[in-house]
C-alpha cells in the first residue's frame, strides 16, 4: 500500500519540493542572453511588462544601450517606420525598451516604474502621453489589475513613506483594486493612505514576498516571451533604404500607405477598418464622440505621479503627444478645441515643472498617412516622431532642475477647465 501511495503522490510532492527549493534558495537566476532582451525590449505583452530582472539588466547593458519608451497601445503598430524598426535597422547608439500596451495609463506606468528605479536614474526616456487617457473616469481598474504586480506592489511600499505623493498614491491603489480584494498588500496600501506607518511584521511580510517575487520573476518571465523581434521588426526593416535619408523614407512611406489604405476615405490601415470597424458598422459611429472632452480627470494627477517619480530620479524625459486622426475625428463628431484644451492643460502641467522637451504632434493629425488609424502614429507619424526623438536620445543630456508642484496632484487641478485665465490664476 505504502508502495502505491508514493506512485500515486510520489512525483507531486517531488515536484513541489524542487519548485519551493528553486524559489526559495539563495540562487541568482537573473542573467539573460542578449537575444532574451532583444525579444523583451519589443515583446509586448503583460509578461514583459511585469517582469523586473529582465528589463533591469536590459537597461543597464553597456553594449546595447536601451532606453525605456513608455506609452500604450500606440507601440504595437509596428510598421517598417517604427522607432524600434528604424533603430535596428540604421544601428543607432540606443534601442527602444517598449514598455506598454492598450490600457497602460500614467498610473500602471507609476507603478511599473518601481521596480526598475535604480536603472533609471540620471538615464533618458520617451513617454508618450494620449490624449484620450484623460477622460472622466481616467484609468479603469480592470486594466490597472491585470496590468499591476505584486512585485511592483511591494517594492513600493518598501520606499513609501508618509508623504503627499504617496499618500496619492496608495488611495489611487485603493480605489482601482477589483472591488472585495482584501489581501494584505491592500491592508499595507490602506496605512500608507492613512498616513501611517507598517508595522515590523508587515515590513518582514514584504521583505519576504519580494524575494520569492523576485525568484519567481528570474526563474519564469523568460519563458512566456514572444518573439516580435524576429517576425516583425527583421521583416519590417528589410522593407528600408540602405542608406538613412528622411525624403527617400518619406517618399517610401506614401507608397507603403497609400497600398495599404485603399479601401475606405479616413487613411486608416485597411486590415484595421475591416476588423474594428466594418463590424460595429460605420453609420453606428457617425457624430459617437461628440460629447467627449479630456480636460477634466483623474489622469491629471496620476501624470504628476509619474513626474515626481521622474524628477526624482533625475530623469531626462522626451514627452510625445500624439494627435487623432482629423478625418475620422470630423466624422465622429469629437471637437477639435476640446482636444486642444487637454493638449493645453498637459504642456502646462509639464512646462510648469521645467519638463520642457516636449513633441507635440496633436495638430498634424490632418497630415496625409501620419496616422496608422483613428488614434495611431503610423507612417509619416513614425518619422515626424524619429526627427524629435533620435536627436534628443543620440546626442544625451542632463535632465533639468525640475521644479515639482504637487498641486498637480488636487482634485481642484484635476477638474479645472484649461482657460488661459485659470491657468493663469492657477500658476
Amino acid at each position: 500500500m505504502k508502495g502505491k501511495l508514493w506512485q500515486i503522490f510520489g512525483p507531486v510532492i517531488i515536484a513541489a519540493a524542487t519548485l519551493l527549493f528553486l524559489l526559495f534558495a539563495p540562487f541568482n537566476y537573473s542573467h539573460f542572453s542578449a537575444k532574451d532582451e532583444e525579444r523583451a525590449a519589443v515583446a509586448l505583452n503583460s509578461v514583459a511588462f511585469k517582469n523586473q530582472q529582465l528589463k533591469k539588466q536590459a537597461l543597464l547593458d553597456p553594449k546595447t544601450r536601451y532606453i525605456p519608451f513608455f506609452g500604450s497601445s500606440e507601440w504595437a503598430r509596428m510598421d517598417p517606420f517604427h522607432p524600434s524598426v528604424l533603430a535596428v535597422k540604421y544601428q543607432r547608439n540606443y534601442r527602444p525598451f517598449l514598455m506598454g500596451r492598450r490600457g497602460t495609463q500614467s498610473l500602471t506606468q507609476y507603478f511599473a516604474m518601481q521596480s526598475i528605479l535604480p536603472e533609471l536614474k540620471n538615464k533618458e526616456a520617451v513617454f508618450v502621453i494620449s490624449p484620450q487617457w484623460f477622460d472622466k473616469c481616467g484609468a479603469q481598474p480592470d486594466e490597472f489589475n491585470y496590468y499591476f504586480s505584486n512585485l511592483q506592489g511591494t517594492e513600493w511600499l518598501d520606499s513609501a513613506k508618509d508623504t503627499e505623493v504617496d499618500r496619492y498614491a496608495a488611495r489611487r491603489f485603493l480605489q482601482l483594486q477589483t472591488p472585495g480584494k482584501k489581501n494584505d498588500l491592500a491592508k499595507m496600501y490602506l496605512r500608507i493612505a492613512a498616513g501611517e506607518p507598517l508595522t515590523g511584521w508587515q515590513r518582514w511580510q514584504i521583505n519576504r514576498q519580494k524575494q520569492l517575487l523576485e525568484h519567481e520573476d528570474q526563474l519564469f518571465s523568460r519563458l512566456q516571451i514572444n518573439d516580435n523581434f524576429d517576425r516583425r521588426i527583421l521583416p519590417a526593416s528589410r522593407q528600408l533604404p540602405k542608406n538613412f535619408n528622411y525624403k527617400e523614407l518619406d517618399r517610401l512611406a506614401d507608397t507603403i500607405a497609400a497600398e495599404g489604405t485603399n479601401n475606405n476615405a479616413f487613411g486608416i490601415l485597411n486590415r484595421f477598418y475591416d476588423k474594428r470597424i466594418k463590424p460595429v458598422g460605420l453609420h453606428r459611429l457617425k457624430g459617437i464622440q461628440r460629447y467627449m472632452s479630456y480636460a477634466r480627470s483623474p489622469e491629471y494627477g496620476d501624470l504628476q505621479l509619474v513626474l515626481n517619480q521622474f524628477a526624482k530620479e533625475h530623469v531626462n524625459v522626451m514627452f510625445v503627444i500624439p494627435p487623432v486622426n482629423h478625418k475620422w475625428a470630423k466624422y465622429t463628431g469629437l471637437n477639435e478645441s476640446n482636444y486642444q484644451e487637454a493638449v493645453r492643460k498637459i504642456k502646462f502641467q509639464l512646462h510648469a515643472q521645467s519638463f520642457d522637451h516636449i513633441a507635440d504632434f496633436s495638430k498634424d493629425g490632418c497630415r496625409p498617412y501620419f496616422m496608422q488609424d483613428t488614434i495611431h502614429l503610423g507612417w509619416r507619424g513614425w518619422l515626424a516622431f524619429d526627427k524629435k526623438v533620435s536627436p534628443f536620445l543620440s546626442h544625451p543630456t542632463k535632465a533639468a532642475k525640475y521644479r515639482i508642484n504637487n498641486r498637480f496632484l488636487s482634485h481642484e487641478w484635476q477638474q479645472l477647465k484649461p482657460t488661459e485665465r485659470n491657468l493663469k490664476q492657477f500658476n
